[in-house]
Order: C-alpha cells, then sequence, then structure tokens
C-alpha cells in the first residue's frame, strides 16, 4: 500500500509510552507529526528527539501534537524518554507493521551489510487526518525547523 499526500492518512493501533494503547484517529482535531527513527539512544536519533523536545511548546501552540515511532520496546522508550526529558509519546512499532504500512521500513545498507530497518521519515497529518506533508530519508541538520515552518503556514 503506498500512501499519498491529499489522502486520508492510513490508521493504526500501537502501544505507546505510558502502557497506553494510542491510535492515530484518536488525535482528530490536532495536527500530527509523526516521525518514524530507527533506534532509540543512537547519535541522530537523540539529536532529533531533541529537537523536537526543544521546539514541543512552538508545536503545541499550533495545536500540533508529536509523535516518534520506532521498533524499540515500550521499556526502552521509557529510559530513552527519562534520559533526554521528552515530552510527547513514543510509539512501539516492534513487528514494524506500522513502518510497513507507511512505507519506511527498508532495505538500508550500512558499513557493506544489508538489513532491514526504519527509514527516517516524517508525516504531517491536519486535524481531520488528511496526510499533508511527508519527508523521506530524512537528515536532521534543519529538519525540525523545516517542520515547523511547514505547520505555520497550514
Amino acid at each position: 500500500m503506498s500512501i499519498k499526500i491529499g489522502s486520508e492518512a492510513p490508521d493504526f493501533e500501537l502501544k505507546g509510552t505510558g502502557d497506553q494503547l494510542l491510535k492515530l484517529s484518536d488525535f482528530r482535531g490536532k495536527r500530527v507529526i509523526l516521525y518514524f527513527y530507527p533506534k532509540d539512544m543512537t547519535a541522530g536519533c537523540t539529536d532529533e528527539a531533541c529537537q523536537f523536545r526543544d521546539e514541543h511548546t512552538s508545536f503545541e501552540a499550533l495545536n500540533t501534537v508529536i509523535i516518534g515511532v520506532s521498533g524499540d520496546s515500550i521499556k526502552q522508550h521509557e529510559k530513552f524518554i527519562a534520559k533526554y526529558n521528552l515530552p510527547f509519546i513514543l510509539l512501539s512499532d516492534e513487528d514494524h507493521k506500522v513502518a510497513e504500512l507507511y512505507g519506511v521500513w527498508q532495505l538500508k545498507k550500512m558499513y557493506g551489510k544489508e538489513y532491514m530497518g526504519i527509514v527516517r521519515s516524517t508525516f504531517v497529518i491536519d486535524e481531520q487526518g488528511i496526510l499533508t506533508k511527508e519527508w523521506r530519508k530524512v537528515k536532521v541538520k534543519g529538519h525540525i525547523e523545516e517542520a515547523l515552518e511547514y505547520v505555520k503556514q497550514m
């Protein structure tokens, strides 16, 4: 399944931090920054999460919720949140079903080895649940500012 800008964002249900089961549709009426990242506690993912943390109140002022998704366990997410004081929800996609739904579970290469993993990507979903913007193969530097600027223009 491929998702398209202007169509309804695929709904899903995943376990989130605080031991809650959350659906994307639970956030109707708010804008959603749904970002997929490879792994808690790694350099790029920590940098990205901390930048979202630092701009959290700016997104909140724009009626926007930040939701991070990776294949890490809830226990690992809770350590990540505690260590970096992250004020937003992290969802656990251990079977990578949601990553597949959004087309971000892909073949990757590192140090000559090939493996399947999450490709860093961000999706913006409006108050009605419509996908309005996507960034794939995200480079962290400058990305959070770009996402914030996009949400301000909505």
